[in-house]
């Protein structure tokens, strides 16, 4: 995906610039932070999203981390801006450092960074400003070293037709744009749960909707750090229904909860943002700092809301994060609602059980205090100036949801590895003990059940899987898909591999997103970098629903050959001993 959303930017002349290089997985601390990881799970867990970057995305720019790595600063590590980016996979881009992420002159000047960033306007004082100048005309430095640099950006230039006059001019804020916002805002959206099948909602039926939750009426777009979006507007969730259902369709808002006792500059960054997260390398573990007055007005928005909720045919609890909680510059304590949500969910599910609930966040939250008791769980991320219309088109069916949890949603934070057998946050430094087994690789190595997992998201209709193909020619896993239900519906199809006899671990190989109408059935095909031997190829659903298994077994025959599988095999016979089994 990072490839693809790289040519999509670069074909405009403007250079895309990747970030950060590399292991920059927390906050706290994060300008000194040591990241202590071995360097087989380096490359295979941490790099290849920045090799294919490179190789597949030919990306023009790659930006590095603040957190240190074998001992160096990532802006300026010999190790992975030239013996890695350079040198191996052969970058000749340019290298720009994370604003504030150089603290050496001498060390920034003779690694492969070409441009210094920072968050303070003495731009003269930068490392690489009059204190690389004057080491050059001391002859400590080389002026070759800068030539080198100059060289690298000046050759971007070029590419971006910066010289010639005929760069392309592109456009904003078109027509065309707000389509393809929306687009992918429902597209985003993930129906958890829809145990009574109360979703989608039907237009017609509803007389009277209660909305229910601050992040109804919450504009995101302008908060988040490195996140914030200058959006022309932003519709909200509470905006979205009321501009879909119109004037016949009741519909009452009331806070729930609130994330300030100041009603003012809801939603709004902090000017001085940049500044204050490097103040102590990161703000640190954010936890949920309620104050009295403000548990006390919750505590009111609470009692108001579960006392209205009876008296609505229709109940919708739209809640979960701010960029209080997900922002640059800090790390969550951990994954619970802030904000006293988790009592207002529990009440409300009390007062009227049937109660939509709606999170809206840009990370997980643990959802055990209330999750058995709701029917019906919709998880929305920020999503920009159209994620209110995006939302209501889900919640009414105008759209069948067919967006796939991106990571796993544990059940709490310490079933994550980096919180089980990793050390975060760590102090100077953070030790990787988890190696390999992050994500989803955890939960099936340890047997850790997750609360959603990865590659997880219902859909309103359902499909089936059947005759699955392995084609080692053209690297290609394929299978029939069915919609087998009352809803046209897209699914996205996953293809997991298993190697070296590996019962439970697993890996994402590929995946292809298909439309189908109800009753319509369809060979998809996912296009894979290579198939390997001695490998199953798992596909399904979601990590966890595994529909169809194939792949290419090497037997060596040398005494007696004896099969003792419970498996159906499908065998094409192949010379040296390879079989093609569909499982």
């Amino acid at each position: 995906m990072a490839a693809a959303y790289i040519k999509g930017v670069q074909q405009w002349d403007v250079a895309a610039c990747v970030k950060h290089f590399a292991a920059n997985n927390q906050e706290t601390e994060r300008l000194w932070v040591e990241v202590e990881v071995d360097e087989e799970t380096l490359r295979e867990i941490y790099l290849p999203a920045f090799y294919n970057a490179v190789k597949k995305g030919s990306v023009y720019t790659i930006m590095g981390a603040y957190n240190k790595l074998y001992g160096e600063h990532c802006c300026q590590s010999s190790f992975l801006l030239e013996k890695v980016l350079r040198n191996e996979w052969g970058f000749d881009g340019v290298v720009i450092s994370d604003w504030g992420g150089v603290h050496d002159t001498e060390k920034a000047a003779l690694s492969q960074l070409d441009i210094e960033m920072s968050v303070t306007s003495d731009f003269d004082d930068y490392f690489m400003a009059r204190p690389l100048k004057e080491k050059i005309e001391a002859g400590e430095i080389s002026a070759d070293t800068v030539d080198q640099k100059v060289l690298r950006i000046l050759k971007l230039m070029q590419k971006l037709h910066m010289f010639d006059g005929n760069r392309k001019s592109g456009a904003y804020n078109t027509e065309a744009h707000r389509r393809k916002t929306l687009e992918t805002a429902r597209e985003s959206v993930i129906l958890l749960k829809n145990n009574k099948n109360i979703l989608p909602l039907k237009a017609d039926k509803l007389k009277r909707i209660l909305v229910v939750g601050e992040n109804a009426q919450y504009l995101h777009a302008s908060g988040g750090g490195s996140a914030e979006i200058k959006a022309l507007y932003e519709i909200s969730p509470l905006m979205g229904l009321k501009s879909h259902l119109g004037g016949n369709v009741c519909i009452n808002y009331v806070q729930g909860y609130c994330s300030s006792i100041d009603e003012d500059g809801k939603g709004v960054q902090n000017e001085n943002w940049q500044a204050t997260s490097l103040e102590n390398g990161g703000q640190g573990l954010k936890a949920d700092t309620e104050d009295t007055l403000l548990k006390e007005k919750c505590n009111k928005l609470c009692e108001e809301a579960v006392r209205l909720a009876p008296g609505y045919d229709t109940v919708i609890y739209i809640g979960g994060l701010n960029h209080s909680h997900d922002s640059e510059g800090n790390d969550r304590k951990d994954m619970k609602l802030p904000y006293r949500q988790d009592i207002l969910i529990q009440e409300l599910l009390k007062a009227k059980k049937d109660t939509i609930i709606v999170m809206v966040a840009g990370s997980p939250v643990e959802m055990e205090s209330w999750i058995e008791d709701a029917y019906t769980v919709v998880f929305s991320w920020y999503a920009g100036m159209e994620g209110g219309n995006a939302l209501a088109d889900i919640l009414l069916g105008i759209e069948n949801p067919s967006g796939k949890l991106p990571e796993t949603f544990y059940k709490t934070h310490t079933d994550c590895s980096a919180h089980a057998l990793g050390e975060f946050p760590g102090g100077k430094s953070v030790a990787y003990k988890e190696g390999r087994y992050v994500g989803y690789r955890y939960n099936d190595k340890y047997n850790i059940e997750p609360r959603f997992c990865f590659g997880y998201g219902l859909s309103y209709t359902q499909f089936a899987y059947t005759e699955p193909e392995i084609n080692t020619a053209n690297n290609k896993i394929c299978c029939i898909v069915e919609n087998t239900g009352a809803y046209d519906g897209s699914e996205v199809v996953q293809v997991y591999i298993r190697k070296n006899g590996s019962k439970f671990f697993q890996e994402l190989k590929g995946f292809e997103k298909v439309f189908l109408k109800t009753g319509e059935k369809q060979k998809v095909i996912v296009q894979l970098e290579e198939i390997e031997e001695d490998a199953i190829y798992c596909i399904g659903s979601s990590s966890r629903d595994i529909r169809l298994k194939t792949g290419v077994i090497t037997i060596h025959l040398k005494h007696t050959l004896v099969f003792i599988y419970n498996w159906y095999f499908s065998i094409e016979l192949k010379p040296c001993g390879k079989f093609l089994c569909s499982i």
